[in-house]
């Protein structure tokens, strides 16, 4: 497999070209290309997405983060679920050198998988739409919750919480586990949950230990032509997880953030209606937003 370490880019990538592949997909974040029957080009890009929305305004070194995260990731929880990467560098399916370099550091080949309809939502603290929910119903997602629980506080035991999968621009919802395994069957359906509360568990208990509490996250998975369940998308990212502060953590407050949640606060103070098109952000935001970003990689991987 290829190394997938580089000096991190000076380029900004908003939206991807790629010389001689079919880009079959645009996401939030990340662009995908066709590569032949097995296989698939993902690159993460620089845009930056809140509340389900693509913002006008690029951060800087965005996807090549997202990307080491995940790489760093994938490596760590292979004994816990197989992931979608492939044996191949990107240099053996990118033949323009100048297409190679734009993509150092933010594109990986992988294999084409099955890709499950839902998202694997786990909650470790009461915070976000969980918090929201709790104060209207004493309750998350329908599972009820004890009386006089505090902002943030730490969940007695993790909560898997599932969603629909919801297309580019439109909100995800959040549904039971019995509809997952309407939609996925009993079986697959255990196994996704199963598998998210084990890589919640491993992860958090590593980060923790490299002073970071990871109060949430989600996953996504696919299966192969096995039926092998397989970690795919992106994992543990400050785009997919709230990262907070260890050593800045106390319950009943909103803690130091290590994730996007400079960009929602500062979105939460506009007047702007939380659907397409979304607003420009300030430079001190993206920068700000762009430093948290590096202080989860450098911190995860020292």
């Amino acid at each position: 497999m290829s190394d997938n370490t580089f000096s991190q880019p000076t380029n900004v990538v908003f939206e991807s070209t790629v010389t001689g592949l079919e880009r079959i997909h645009r996401g939030k974040v990340r662009d995908l290309y066709a590569i032949d029957d097995d296989h698939m080009l993902i690159v993460a890009t620089d845009r930056i997405s809140a509340f389900d929305v693509i913002l006008p305004d690029p951060m800087p070194s965005k996807g090549y983060v997202l990307t080491q995260v995940s790489n760093f990731w994938f490596a760590q929880t292979k004994h816990i679920v197989p992931n979608h990467l492939a044996d191949l560098s990107v240099s053996d399916v990118v033949p323009s050198p100048e297409d190679r370099k734009a993509l150092e550091g933010r594109a990986v080949v992988v294999k084409r998988l099955n890709a499950l309809p839902i998202e694997a939502v786990v909650r470790g603290y009461l915070i976000g739409s969980g918090w929201k929910d709790y104060k209207a119903t004493g309750a998350v997602c329908g599972i009820k919750l004890p009386q006089g629980m505090q902002l943030a506080e730490k969940l007695e035991t993790p909560m898997y919480t599932p969603a629909t999968k919801a297309a580019v621009g439109e909100h995800d919802e959040n549904i039971s586990y019995q509809s997952t395994v309407d939609l996925l069957g009993e079986k697959v359906a255990r196994s996704v949950r199963d598998t998210t509360l084990a890589l919640y568990a491993f992860a958090a208990d590593y980060a923790r230990n490299k002073g970071i509490i990871i109060a949430d996250t989600k996953f996504e998975f696919g299966l192969d032509k096995n039926e092998t369940l397989t970690l795919i998308d992106e994992a543990l990212t400050p785009d997919s997880s709230r990262f907070w502060d260890k050593d800045h953590y106390s319950a009943g407050s909103s803690p130091s953030s290590f994730d996007k949640q400079i960009v929602r606060d500062y979105l939460d103070n506009l007047d702007w209606d939380k659907t397409a098109p979304g607003p420009s952000l300030p430079d001190e935001i993206l920068q700000k937003t762009g430093l948290k970003y590096q202080q989860v990689l450098s911190m995860l991987t020292a």
